[in-house]
């Protein structure tokens, strides 16, 4: 099992522990709702309990394999795509979860894409309220 073989198992078992052991010190995480990205793994990992808790109904649907070029390098890598649904305040969401690896197979960068417009906001919404609410980020 890889490591976003292991991510997908942590996620869908709502294991933020073995999730967050599987990102690198450095990683970053590129949201729907945020121009900047969430960086460094206290950050991710914190981002990543909020959504565990956010999210209803959330399962992995399908997975794509391939290359993509970082958005801080210039060079292809190896790429994993998970694609989700979820439903965040009554509106269904419909996901992919875009995985870089660094050299140690830890997770790099991950990149969240949701639609439709109208779950991005939900989930937005749901996101500022839960990361306030544990500090992450200043209210």
């Amino acid at each position: 099992m890889d490591t976003v073989d292991r991510f997908r198992d942590a996620a869908e078992r709502r294991d933020l522990d073995a999730a967050a052991a599987l990102l690198a010190p450095g990683v970053r995480l590129y949201s729907p709702v945020k121009f900047t990205p969430f960086e460094g793994a206290d950050a991710v990992r914190g981002l990543l309990g909020v959504l565990m808790r956010t999210f209803e109904d959330f399962r992995y649907v399908g997975a794509l394999e391939g290359e993509a070029e970082p958005v801080m390098e210039g060079t292809l890598t190896a790429a994993r795509i998970l694609i989700f649904r979820a439903v965040v305040g009554g509106k269904q969401i419909h996901g992919i979860d875009l995985f870089q690896l660094d050299d140690q197979g830890r997770i790099a960068e991950l990149t969240v894409m949701v639609r439709p417009l109208s779950a991005v906001t939900a989930l937005g919404e749901a996101v500022l309220a839960g990361l306030t609410a544990d500090g992450v980020i200043p209210a």
